[in-house]
């Protein structure tokens, strides 16, 4: 038997002009139809208004939530430009701030220099400023940036603040070393200005902790001195020039032997802060030559 050939169906194919010809006239005649005719949209409308108008509705909230992101993102950017910016600035005004802080306290510091200057115009000085100091809370024993090369020598009396602060007890050509009055060592010849009873002041930094120095052999018969009388250096003193500020009197009491009093004085110059000092460029053996 010869074997049966099955013959492939040949499938129908419409040309692509024709299709396109025929779609080009569906077109125009739907066009022509709905212009010449009043046949009603409602029916369309109502399909776009379920399928269209709900898409077309999220869509646009899509797009505005994106815009609204975006928006934020770009604002974000600028206020953290911004706070970048600002905290430059807060840092240069800090500093700003600091410096004028320390220069308003130099101010101050070469005000009171200046009022002590003036009064004590009657001597020739230099200004001179404070680089060391001994350990401890304060400036018993320190350092000045001046020394002999400036015309400073020992013995001469320093000064600041209100007061006597020292004399200079060692020096190099570009320093001096100043030993302070409230140094545990120190003793100076002062009197009690309106008395002009002599006494001498010594110091003391276990005293220094409350704010004070001692006096003794004070020699007040007629009970003349009082709380708060200024206390100067004396004209018998041996290495101090006459006159200078030293304190005022904080209490008096009499000793054991009924002769002399004893007591505390508050003194002139604040140990604690020591910056800028005067140095007197004179001598007590000179004065009395």
């Amino acid at each position: 038997m010869s074997p049966i050939v099955k013959r492939k169906r040949e499938s129908f194919r419409i040309p692509s002009k024709y299709l396109l010809l025929l779609l080009t006239t569906v077109c125009i005649f739907m066009m022509a139809f709905t212009f010449l005719t009043d046949m009603s949209t409602a029916p369309l409308n109502k399909v776009v208004s379920y399928v269209v108008v709900p898409f077309q509705d999220g869509i646009s909230r899509i797009g505005s939530w994106i815009f609204q992101r975006v928006d934020e993102l770009g604002e974000l950017r600028l206020v953290l430009e911004e706070n970048q910016e600002l905290r430059k600035q807060i840092d240069e005004l800090t500093i700003e701030n600091t410096q004028l802080q320390q220069d308003k306290y130099e101010l101050n510091n070469l005000r009171e220099l200046f009022a002590l200057d003036a009064e004590y115009s009657g001597y020739e000085k230099i200004g001179a400023r404070v680089i060391a100091r001994e350990s401890g809370n304060w400036f018993h024993v320190f350092t000045l940036d001046k020394g002999s090369e400036d015309g400073l020598a020992i013995d001469m009396n320093v000064i600041a603040g209100g007061g006597l602060v020292g004399r200079i007890v060692d020096i190099g050509p570009n320093w001096a070393q100043v030993n302070a009055i409230i140094n545990d060592n120190s003793n100076v010849s002062g009197m009690v200005l309106a008395s002009s009873d002599n006494l001498i002041v010594s110091g003391s930094l276990e005293l220094m902790g409350q704010g004070l120095i001692s006096f003794k052999q004070l020699i007040d018969s007629k009970d003349a001195v009082k709380i708060g009388d200024k206390v100067v250096t004396s004209n018998i003193s041996d290495k101090f020039l006459p006159g200078i500020l030293i304190g005022y009197i904080n209490d008096v009491e009499q000793d054991s032997n009924n002769i002399t009093k004893s007591g505390t004085l508050t003194p002139a110059v604040d140990f604690e802060h020591l910056e800028e000092v005067l140095v007197i460029l004179e001598l007590k053996q000179q004065i009395e030559d």
